[in-house]
């Protein structure tokens, strides 16, 4: 398994180009399940878990072309199968969209409890209660659970979501869509992803309004027809790039980004004392000239601080001026980052759901492992700050959600390369 050499250096400072969302693309993918004409999806990011929702959909008999720009067609008109099975849903949670359009499409569906990242409880009652609500039967036996309508469509229902979820949301939102009636549904998501969601499906004749709100409204329709649609940038990839740069104390401009999606991260970059501009589809930053300052976060739901920047700022603070607070709010397990930093000499006090980080000089380099995607890439930009050898383990996290992390970083001129599971950093050599 490959692993990560990373050497602290200079300034890392140039421009880069913002693939495609990661958490935009995959339900993006999972709707051309819900008609019988060809979906056509462009500006496909690179990435593991990509490969996963096309095997996923592969599997149910969706046909597939990739062309050389990594534009997706799938064609789902000739679906032979609705059992998304265990081996291929273990190992990514968003394999659980399937669950809607499969029950809306086909009245059947029977989808593995998922898998993923550990990084705390993401249950699935809400997807079946939302489902039940507009009228299938739900059971879980031997670890799946089976949705049935009983030959008859969803009907259009009023769904509560006890909390805020981006994929329950987007699950229902796919089920109506197709549904008898109105679905309207309550205290729903309102991140980009959403709204790049609700685009797509009203491109392919469904009426859904108030994405982007806590209220979506779905008139179910007939029948979908097809659609041609490009993903919206990934404003976390944009957010860990700015970071990086900020704490190296360089210079960035990326490119096909959205600046309105990352207000949060924006203001905390220029509370901490870097200078930031943004135009249509550009942001420029430039980290200070002295030491970064700390601050305070605290995740929560969009728009508020996205929990997919929680570890790339607990890293800034490691090396910022001053004390500062992380408070998660979202996923309960979300620290562990935190332990592989304190290997690296960052001085971090965790409090349940809370970390209180001393900044201190430097980093120094350490043998670190990465337990999530978003963790795995707090440790990379960790290793390019710290003094000496960083080799970071377990990168098939990264490999998840980050396109080409290692040569996009290369070209901003930092060191870091790719090397054998059996590479031996120096110090444990």
């Amino acid at each position: 398994m490959d692993k990560l050499l990373a050497t602290g250096g200079g300034p890392l400072k140039g421009r880069v180009r913002i693939s495609g969302a990661k958490n935009a693309a995959l339900p993006l993918l999972i709707s051309s399940l819900l008609t019988e004409e060809t979906l056509r999806i462009s500006n496909i990011p690179h990435l593991h878990d990509i490969t996963t929702t096309m095997e996923l959909l592969g599997q149910l008999g969706v046909k597939l072309q990739v062309d050389e720009k990594l534009a997706i067609e799938a064609d789902a008109s000739e679906v032979s199968s609705v059992i998304a099975p265990y081996e291929l849903v273990k190992t990514m949670r968003a394999s659980i969209l399937v669950l809607g359009p499969l029950t809306a499409r086909f009245g059947h569906a029977e989808v593995s409890l998922p898998g993923g990242c550990a990084i705390g409880s993401r249950p699935v009652n809400l997807h079946i209660k939302g489902l039940e609500a507009m009228g299938a039967e739900i059971k879980i036996e031997n670890g799946y659970i089976k949705a049935d309508t009983g030959g008859e469509r969803l009907k259009g229902a009023r769904i509560f979501m006890d909390l805020i979820s981006v994929t329950g949301t987007e699950n229902l939102m796919m089920a109506a869509a197709l549904a008898d009636g109105t679905t309207v549904i309550e205290n729903a998501a309102r991140e980009p992803e959403v709204i790049d969601l609700a685009d797509c499906l009203n491109a392919m004749g469904a009426k859904v309004s108030g994405a982007g709100s806590d209220e979506i409204i779905i008139e179910g329709v007939e029948r979908l027809g097809s659609a041609d649609h490009r993903v919206i940038p990934d404003r976390i990839e944009a957010g860990t790039f700015l970071v990086a740069a900020a704490i190296s104390g360089g210079e960035i401009e990326i490119h096909d980004v959205i600046p309105r999606q990352l207000e949060s991260v924006l203001d905390k970059l220029r509370e901490s004392g870097c200078a930031v501009e943004s135009g249509d589809n550009w942001i420029k930053l430039r980290a200070p000239e002295g030491t970064l300052k700390s601050v305070n976060i605290r995740t929560a739901p969009y728009p508020a601080f996205p929990t997919d920047m929680q570890a790339q700022f607990v890293l800034l603070n490691a090396i910022a001026e001053g004390t500062a607070t992380v408070v998660e709010t979202v996923f309960e397990n979300r620290f562990m980052h935190v332990h592989e930093l304190q290997r690296m000499g960052a001085d971090i006090e965790l409090d349940g759901n809370t970390a209180v980080i001393k900044g201190v000089g430097g980093l120094h380099s350490a043998p670190v492992m990465a337990t999530d995607l978003r963790a795995s890439a707090c440790l990379v930009l960790a290793g390019l700050i710290a003094e000496g050898e960083t080799i970071i383990d377990r990168i098939y996290h990264i490999d998840r959600g980050y396109d080409c992390i290692e040569e996009k970083l290369a070209q901003m001129g930092a060191m870091i390369r790719r090397v054998p599971g059996h590479y031996l950093s120096r110090q444990s050599a």
